[in-house]
């Protein structure tokens, strides 16, 4: 059984467009996408430095503009499920056939946007806590009121929240654990971002829905979702909410997944897979180099 799934912010690195753009086909959708959410996506993903695209405005459209243009260049349908993390659920939903990939363009484009704008109403970050007990470590984030806002399994964890509380975090971390600042402009998935839900639930009310042909694993809960209304529900509640990767990576080996295509920028959620459920076969599909090797993948577990 074969899963597809979608990286999350942070996954984005300078130049990564540049091998599917050597398509002219490809290059010419992305220039579509770019002229219908208005945003140089061209640009953001060939020429711009690592501050550009680090930016959340900036980041979440590219990150799920380069999933999708990757996952229209591999081609594959016949797939068991597919999941993303953070925004890479938009990819995914698209992906599922819930929504069309210009509206999930449309949502990405403006959730990035409120969420900055949420970030920039009050000073939070991100650390991620790698390592250790996990209760110990949960207990460290709950007593100094932090949130534990992307529960990745595989030993990492990121705590989010008030960055003087960050800093103690990082000054005083429970036994045999790393705590590393991330470049995040905010505590994104906690209270701090509740601004950005209700602009995002009214897009989303207008976005026309269909049926979904590919189920959904949510970040949420972890659970297999089948229905195109409760996927976006999800997806815009979850901006305020903890991401359960851990959970998400354990329905895939319950329902018996054997085979997971990590779409590009490829590389974070299938290292964490490897740790996680290392009974499950991976393909990071970085670049359209690759593309010929994740058809040969996915022939073996579709």
């Amino acid at each position: 059984m074969l899963a597809i799934i979608a990286p999350g912010q942070g996954s984005q690195i300078p130049g990564m467009l540049n091998s599917w753009i050597a398509d002219p086909l490809l290059k010419e959708l992305l220039i579509s996408w770019s002229d219908a959410i208005g945003l140089d996506l061209v640009h953001l993903g060939t020429i711009a430095d690592a501050d550009q695209i680090k930016d959340t405005a900036n980041a979440q459209p590219l990150i799920v503009a380069t999933s999708l243009l990757g996952a229209h260049a591999l081609g594959i349908k016949k797939f068991a499920v597919t999941s993303g993390h953070s925004v890479g659920e938009l990819a995914a939903a698209a992906l599922s056939g819930a929504i069309s990939e210009i509206d999930a363009l449309r949502i990405v484009r403006a959730r990035g946007i409120e969420m900055a704008k949420a970030a920039s109403t009050r000073p939070a970050g991100m650390s991620a806590i790698l390592g250790g007990d996990r209760e110990e470590v949960l207990f460290a984030i709950t007593i100094r009121k932090l949130v534990a806002a992307n529960d990745n399994g595989a030993g990492q964890i990121v705590a989010a929240g008030d960055l003087k509380a960050l800093a103690e975090l990082a000054e005083k971390p429970p036994a045999g654990v790393r705590v590393r600042a991330l470049a995040v402009a905010g505590a994104f998935h906690t209270r701090y971002m509740q601004p950005a839900v209700e602009p995002l639930r009214a897009l989303v009310s207008s976005i026309p829905t269909h049926d979904v042909s590919n189920q959904v694993i949510s970040n949420k809960d972890g659970r297999v979702i089948a229905g195109a209304h409760e996927v976006l529900d999800r997806i815009v509640d979850q901006i305020a909410n903890p991401v359960r990767w851990d959970l998400c990576m354990e329905t895939m080996k319950s329902i018996g997944i054997t085979g997971v295509i990590e779409l590009p920028p490829a590389g974070t959620l299938v290292g964490l897979l490897k740790r996680a459920a290392s009974e499950i076969e991976t393909f990071a599909l970085k670049s359209a180099d690759d593309l010929d090797a994740a058809r040969e993948f996915a022939g073996r577990h579709a």
